[in-house]
């Protein structure tokens, strides 16, 4: 039989019970009246009335008090202690049946108190006792003395994984057929786990249940980390729950690596809800930084979640080498390459021209640089964007026409100048589809789709390293992604446009992974991309690793190293933890971000169900001593009201009050009154702009008669413009490119001269900027008259190369018959000016496609962003004072000048229109003028 629940500690202290009678009399003698002796001078006091008596014996209510005093004061010395009743007086066997995953981390003190209580009941009543411990590995179970039990309880420790409850189902039939009698108290942490529900059913099987003790909270307690996300702008952390269990909100942390905290945050939860998103708004740098995040006061390996290099977000800048009537979405590459990676990547646009693009990218300290169809950099940019790969940076481009015509050693492989076309009228090929990924490649484990098609690229050189710097091909071996190292980062060549113009690569799911794997080799140590070749089979041994309570231990002998690819939550062979090197851990973490922490459903176990709390005991001595207190209290009032001390206090508590309500009433007086004057709003007129008013400008060369010329060339065209058009412009305008605005202008106007400096680099970039913002440079280098198809190139001729060498321009041609140049305004076959024997290039349009009547129009606007001819234009328009012409033309065509002008008058309509001309619908007008 069981023993009476309450014990003490030191019952001999109770004797002292016995002189409670003792006490009682003591407080109840009264001591003898006093002889009364008469004092005459005092005869006249003998009248007075007394204010206080005092009684003859102490009142029995207050004899009773100090008895329940002294009693309750022995009680409390003796050490009382409550302890809870087991639930049958059986000597059955008893299998303890404990949880000890990290769900039972947050109150693991009070689980092994329960325990120890049980095993310590069995071995007050004789019996036996077998242990078994859910999280560890199974093993069979053996019945022991309750005090070695104790011991191996006291060895136990939550361990940071799930427990996977279902493994330890054939030990325990072998125990219960062993011991049919045995009964079950499980301590259960009420978290489904691994297969929960599996356990349950077969355990339901085995046993009956009335011998089954089933000791939870009402409310699994647990709360776990269950992925974290760095999206754009924010880490997000998501926290999971079992069921709600009143702990609705709390306090996040985020640590680095050397677990100093960065930042905290709170969470709450909805009242049923058992998921809740937490968000992290802090820079990428901070972010990246993010080693550990925990859930404050948890202490469980679920409520830690670590992240490793995979967990970091890039910083991604974008430049696209197009003008500014291409920047658009579903036109511009970057649109694409934008929403491929804005999912897991930050993304930076550069602005301005492609120098200060990169400039200020590389300034913003992005990991990648995505150059999108940029042909050549300046020499500082170069310099620049070199540095910036060789201190780990990547720098990934994507083909282009200006890339095909650029001339840069910051490509992969080398490259042959102009492009491939697939599937082309003049082709016997046909679109192209990509080769499966070699294991070699990052990219291998992607499916190719089947309609990929390329129908262009760019080709590289035979060389004896290509196949090395291969990462994707086509399916006739010819490289479509090339890589390279460049100290310690890496220059990356897709042979391909970003956007759809030569493959339809960007419209597909592969696109997207093929960027990601590449961006996520940003800032990787060692040989490019080995890890992710040799992610199956590469294993990496664990370096750092978490207990039960999310506290960083060495890893236990246990442990097990990990592949590359390991994807799956931590186990007992794989703990949490961070594996591999400091530079390229990976993080195994208790729960993946699919998870879900279920509550278990016992009921069809049919168990007796007590709650934790009713297994603990409970320590009397406190309320006992609170009680004597009160009485103290109590006591000490009652004899300050017996003798007359109480009655005048309230009478001292009634003067402080006036003082008070004034200085209060004051506070309000000395508030400052707004003031009741409002500022004046400043109207500024503005002066006169360049941008109240469309002109056109020419660049000041220095040289005192070419700049007359331009200007009267420009004047000249001007008026022309304003009686044949609907154009109205002002008067032209000299611009230094050096320190003057152009954004203004539509059309700038450079006479070249050999014998004059070359421009700054500051000159340069702002041309730069100025035609990728969409404006139109002429470069008229007047030696029509000089120049040989087949001689030597001139002054003027060399002058414009190595000036334009710098610059990113697309690939030229001359102006096509089917070009819009040539039917803005007028129809023209050519564009003559003082000499009608130069050639006039423009930006070279798309390639015919199969099926095409004509060459598809540029995207965008269509306008091209430069000019270059040999006509010197400005000399056949150029007029004098009285409207004569200053200059003569040097042909055999009378209407030489007539045609110069329409030249004029269609280039400026085109850098105002675009390619307005080119749609199909203007075509019927044509032909009704061409007389067809």
């Amino acid at each position: 039989m069981l023993g009476f629940p309450l014990t003490f500690a030191a019952p001999l202290v109770l004797t002292a019970l016995a002189a409670l009678p003792a006490i009682w009399l003591l407080l109840r003698i009264t001591p003898p009246q006093p002889k009364r002796v008469d004092f005459p001078p005092l005869k006249i006091l003998a009248d007075l009335r007394p204010e206080q008596e005092t009684p003859a014996r102490t009142p029995w209510w207050l004899l009773l008090m100090r008895l329940l005093l002294a009693g309750f004061l022995i009680l409390a010395a003796a050490g009382p202690v409550w302890n809870p009743l087991a639930e049958d007086n059986d000597r059955s066997p008893i299998l303890l049946v404990l949880d000890n995953g990290f769900a039972a981390a947050h109150d693991w003190r009070e689980r092994m108190a329960i325990a120890a209580e049980r095993i310590e009941a069995a071995g007050r009543d004789g019996r036996t006792v077998a242990l078994l411990a859910t999280a560890e590995a199974p093993a069979a179970i053996e019945p022991a003395s309750p005090a070695a039990m104790l011991d191996r309880l006291r060895s136990l420790k939550p361990q940071p994984h799930l427990q996977n409850r279902q493994a330890h189902l054939d030990s325990m039939k072998r125990f219960l057929e062993a011991t049919p009698d045995a009964r079950i108290v499980w301590i259960s942490d009420g978290v489904a786990g691994v297969n929960g529900q599996g356990f349950i059913d077969g355990l339901a099987a085995m046993a009956d249940g009335s011998r089954i003790t089933v000791l939870k909270a009402e409310r699994t307690p647990a709360i776990a980390v269950a992925g974290v996300e760095n999206a754009s702008g924010q880490l997000n952390v998501r926290l999971v729950r079992p069921e709600p269990n009143g702990r609705d909100s709390g306090t996040i942390r985020a640590l680095d690596l050397k677990s100093l905290p960065l930042a905290d945050t709170r969470f709450s939860f909805e009242t049923d809800a058992t998921e809740t998103n937490v968000a992290f708004t802090l820079p990428t740098e901070i972010r990246n930084a993010i080693a550990r995040i925990e859930v404050l006061g948890e202490n469980s390996a679920g409520a830690v979640h670590l992240l490793d290099e995979r967990g970091k977000r890039r910083r991604v800048g974008l430049v696209f080498g197009g003008t500014a009537d291409q920047a658009q979405p579903l036109l511009s590459p970057l649109y694409y390459i934008e929403r491929a990676l804005s999912p897991y990547s930050e993304i930076r646009m550069g602005r301005g021209g492609v120098a200060d693009a990169v400039n200020q990218l590389i300034d913003e300290q992005v990991s990648v640089l995505v150059l999108a169809d940029v042909g050549g950099l300046d020499r500082e940019t170069l310099g620049k964007v070199t540095a910036f790969v060789e201190r780990g940076g990547m720098l990934l481009r994507f083909a282009g026409s200006r890339l095909a015509a650029g001339n840069d050693d910051l490509v992969p492989v080398r490259l042959r100048r102009g492009g491939r076309s697939l599937g082309g009228t003049l082709s016997w090929d046909t679109p192209k589809t990509f080769a499966p990924f070699t294991r070699e490649s990052p990219f291998f484990g992607l499916q190719v789709p089947e309609e990929i098609g390329i129908r262009r690229q760019i080709l590289a050189e035979p060389d004896g390293d290509l196949p090395a710097k291969t990462w994707a091909a086509l399916a006739d071996g010819t490289p479509i992604v090339t890589a390279d190292k460049r100290g310690d980062g890496m220059v990356v060549l897709f042979h391909v446009t970003a956007d759809t113009t030569w493959s339809n690569l960007p419209l597909s799911g592969l696109f997207v992974d093929m960027l990601r794997r590449t961006t996520a080799l940003a800032g990787t140590p060692g040989d490019t991309g080995a890890e992710l070749r040799n992610a199956g089979t590469e294993t990496v041994a664990p370096r750092l690793t978490l207990d039960g309570y999310g506290m960083y231990i060495s890893p236990p002998a246990t442990a097990r190293a990990i592949t590359r690819n390991f994807a799956e939550r931590a186990n007992g062979e794989h703990p949490p933890g961070f594996y591999g090197p400091v530079d390229s851990s990976l993080a195994v973490n208790a729960l993946l971000p699919t998870d879900r922490l279920a509550p278990l459903d016992i009921a069809p176990l049919k168990a007796r169900v007590a709650p934790l709390a009713g297994a603990q005991t409970i320590d009397l001595r406190m309320p006992l001593f609170m009680l004597a207190l009160l009485l103290l209290l109590a006591d000490t009032l009652a004899s300050l009201w017996l003798g007359g001390h109480l009655s005048n206090l309230s009478g001292r508590l009634r003067k402080a009050g006036a003082a008070a309500a004034i200085l209060i009433a004051s506070s309000f007086l000395l508030a400052p009154m707004p003031d009741a004057q409002a500022q004046e709003r400043r109207m500024t007129m503005e002066s006169a702009n360049p941008a109240l008013v469309t002109r056109l400008a020419y660049v000041i060369t220095g040289d005192a008669q070419v700049d007359e010329t331009s200007k009267a060339g420009l004047s000249g065209l001007t008026q022309v413009l304003s009686q044949r058009t609907a154009l109205s412009p002002g008067a032209p305008i000299g611009i230094d490119l050096s320190r003057d605005e152009v954004a203004f202008y539509p059309l700038i106007y450079w006479p070249i001269v050999a014998n004059r400096p070359m421009p700054s680099e500051a000159a340069i970039r702002r041309l730069d900027a100025f035609m990728k913002g969409g404006g139109t440079v002429i470069f008229d280098t007047r030696d029509a008259f000089g120049s040989r198809p087949d001689g030597a190139p001139t002054a003027e001729g060399q002058y414009l190369r190595r000036m334009l060498a710098s610059l990113d321009l697309p690939e030229l041609e001359p102006v096509p018959a089917d070009h819009v140049l040539t039917k803005t305004f007028y129809l023209l076959d050519s564009f003559p000016g003082r000499y009608a024997t130069g050639q006039t290039w423009v930006e070279a349009l798309p390639p015919q496609a199969e099926g095409e009547v004509s060459r598809p129009a540029r995207s965008g606007d269509g306008v091209s962003p430069i000019i270059i001819t040999s006509n010197d234009l400005a000399a056949a328009w150029a007029v004098g004072a009285r409207g004569e012409w200053l200059y003569p033309v040097v042909g055999t065509d009378q209407r030489q000048r007539e045609f110069s002008y329409r030249s004029g008058v269609n280039i400026v309509m085109y850098a105002l229109t675009g390619n307005y001309k080119a749609d199909q619908v203007h075509v019927p007008a044509l032909l009704e003028r061409l007389g067809q």
